[in-house]
């Protein structure tokens, strides 16, 4: 892929900055419990906690969304999308699955390029045409194609990590010195917003590459943009019951299903002649445009796992 190298930077240096940040944290609560002068082993402890999240996460995400792994028999079309994207990302064949939810959506997750899983939801099925699922599958090769899921997996851990001692130390009394335990839990609270912060950025960021590598793995803009369209109002939708079930795992998806109401509000005034769609034509017109971005939107946009829905469609259009 052109230009991944970006990328690749900005996910090793959140992965420097959230150890740094779990090494800090797990040495100030060794020393507030007594075990102070082991640094070494604050390191180890780190490094062991990244390492569960990257062993354990794949099957964290299965078990999460109740993927059912798909056997050609069962989704012939399917793999034959799967094994020729594959084959233009240079990169083995994934194993395909399908999650119950009729939330329309796709993700990737796996540790390697080597292990990497494509998931579609039982919502998907029916909403988008040939190409457009393509496209979608486009998206989804490219994140396994840049590894950027597996990193994206151990980072998304360290925040839990932080709100955890957030708030085993806000209420404690232990250790030599009582008044160090609040201290050190809002220290940890401090830690879990930056946290979450990053990983935030580096989702947004992961996205636009792998939308970018769709396109360079032979699909259309339009038809990844109109399938960006339908699956915001296919889940502008689903009952919210359903969305809450499954939010805790939305970083993995193709778009935000949370802001999906919002952004189909937006999306819908590139849909020029109302049939559901986003053509080339539609697009070409959205890249001759300039896309204004209101302060609430940027605001979300920052708290957000997705980028904004209109910058990122804009983009599509100036790959058409």
């Amino acid at each position: 892929m052109k230009g991944t190298w970006k990328l690749k930077l900005r996910l090793w240096l959140a992965m420097v900055v959230m150890f740094g940040i779990v090494y800090v944290l797990i040495m100030l609560a060794g020393n507030f419990l007594g075990y102070g002068g082991f640094y070494g082993f604050y390191a180890i402890a780190g490094l062991v906690v990244l390492f569960l999240q990257y062993l354990f996460g794949p099957k964290i995400v299965e078990s999460s969304m109740g993927v059912h792994q798909l056997s050609e028999a069962e989704a012939p079309q399917l793999h034959q999308m799967v094994s020729e994207l594959a084959a233009a990302a240079n990169i083995p064949k994934p194993k395909v699955g399908i999650s119950n939810t009729m939330v329309p959506n796709a993700f990737a997750y796996g540790r390697s390029k080597r292990s990497g899983h494509v998931c579609v939801t039982r919502g998907i099925l029916g909403l988008l045409d040939e190409e457009e699922l393509r496209a979608v599958l486009g998206h989804e090769m490219s994140h396994i194609k840049h590894n950027d899921m597996a990193i994206t997996t151990v980072v998304s851990a360290i925040p839990l990590i932080c709100y955890y001692l957030a708030f085993s130390f806000m209420f404690s009394g232990g250790g030599d010195n009582d008044n160090g335990g609040p201290i050190l839990g809002i220290l940890a609270l401090i830690a879990y917003f930056l946290g979450q912060l990053i990983v935030l950025f580096i989702s947004r960021i992961r996205e636009y590459y792998a939308d970018a590598g769709s396109v360079e793995l032979g699909c259309k803009p339009e038809k990844l943009a109109s399938a960006l369209y339908k699956l915001v109002y296919g889940a502008a939708r689903v009952p919210q019951s359903e969305i809450k079930d499954i939010e805790g795992t939305k970083a993995f998806f193709l778009t935000d299903i949370s802001n999906a109401r919002n952004e189909f509000n937006n999306l819908a005034q590139l849909d020029l002649d109302k049939d559901g769609t986003i053509s080339a034509d539609e697009l070409n017109v959205l890249r001759d445009s300039k896309v204004n971005v209101g302060t609430s939107n940027k605001i979300m946009e920052l708290l957000s796992t997705h980028p904004d829905m209109l910058k990122r469609i804009k983009r599509l259009a100036d790959y058409s």
